[in-house]
């Protein structure tokens, strides 16, 4: 893909350049109100693959899946205040009939908007969640609120871990890119040392992004989580079907996490070589699905997993599916569960 830097310019107009000069990537709201508004601006997709790939740092704020538009909208607080955890209510509520059965070991569908159980299998068990992991590395990241744009080089310290599963990657030590790249590389191909370096680059390093992780899923209500470290490669990591509809309401407010995640393929130029990589699930490589936040996970000890946020018949759906036994089961209980979903009456 041939990159110039060029008509980034015209598109943004220099006035608006100059304006985010001062500004991390992450400086940016996700979640504004027209009042914290200072100004907009739109480009194309392609426009927006040139400023990622050239460590542009004012990128977020997406419009649905498919759209070509990018909304954003600087952030007039300071750098230091986070994204306030925002609890979701939880109503247990299942009584609709002709529910499908699904693969999975456990499985949570969630009206996003109301907190209503449109679904539950084993929701309330703890149980290990593998690259899902990533969806909590990625908030704690944004939280952070750091400079998207600061060059992270890996070290072999991001490509194993105590007590983590072996993984293959095809990123090497060395390697190096902004942290904006890093982040895609961790939420969209679920590369295990993009969401290592994120952990180890994090103020404190490792056991201070790990604390924060943990004090998040606390502050949100998810009380059968926990976090030992930021890939998902520790069986340790746990959660269950609840808490993880928790997580994907609240990460769904992240213009940054949803962009990423959703992201169906990218070519990653790292100057010396260039990685072709698709999205890890098949649903949003499709496209046949408006799917704003995705997250898909394997270990052996976990099973094939997979957290959307989704909207289905006008409706906003939390869908999570824990320890399907394969690739296709999983894609195939999403399916069934979000066919059915768009099926129930708009006014439950």
């Amino acid at each position: 893909m041939k990159k110039n830097k060029t008509p980034l310019m015209h598109v943004l107009g220099l006035s608006i350049l100059m304006g985010m000069s001062s500004s991390s990537f992450a400086e940016i709201i996700v979640n504004s109100t027209p009042s914290e508004s200072q100004g907009s601006i739109s480009w194309t997709s392609e426009d927006a693959s040139q400023f990622l790939s050239h460590g542009g740092d004012a990128l977020d704020e997406p419009s649905p899946q498919g759209s070509t538009t990018v909304t954003t909208t600087l952030r007039s607080t300071p750098a230091t205040t986070q994204v306030p955890a925002k609890k979701v209510q939880i109503l247990d509520t299942q009584t609709h009939a002709n529910q499908p059965s699904v693969n999975a070991r456990a499985a949570l569908v969630m009206d996003a908007q109301t907190g209503e159980v449109l679904y539950s299998k084993n929701s309330n068990a703890a149980l290990p969640i593998a690259s899902i992991t990533k969806l909590m590395t990625a908030v704690v990241t944004s939280d952070a609120r750091l400079n998207m744009n600061e060059k992270i080089t890996l070290q072999q310290s991001d490509f194993s871990c105590s007590g983590c599963k072996t993984s293959s990657s095809t990123l090497r030590v060395g390697d190096t890119m902004n942290r904006a790249e890093v982040l895609l590389f961790a939420l969209m191909k679920s590369e295990n040392p993009a969401a290592s370096a994120l952990a180890r680059t994090y103020p404190g390093g490792r056991s201070a992004f790990i604390a924060a992780m943990n004090k998040k899923a606390k502050a949100l209500g998810m009380n059968s989580t926990h976090y030992m470290e930021s890939t998902g490669l520790h069986p340790g990591n746990v959660s269950s079907a609840r808490d993880l509809g928790i997580l994907v309401n609240v990460a769904s407010q992240y213009g940054v996490i949803r962009q990423f995640s959703t992201t169906p393929r990218y070519d990653f130029n790292l100057g010396y070589r260039v990685l072709p990589s698709n999205n890890t699930n098949a649903l949003v490589r499709n496209g046949g699905y408006n799917i704003n936040i995705s997250k898909t996970g394997f270990i052996n000890e976990a099973g094939r997993c997979v957290v959307m946020h989704t909207t289905l018949n006008n409706r906003p759906v939390a869908v999570v599916l824990l320890g399907a036994s394969t690739s296709q089961a999983r894609t195939n209980d999403a399916i069934r569960l979000m066919n059915w979903v768009s099926s129930l009456p708009k006014n439950i």
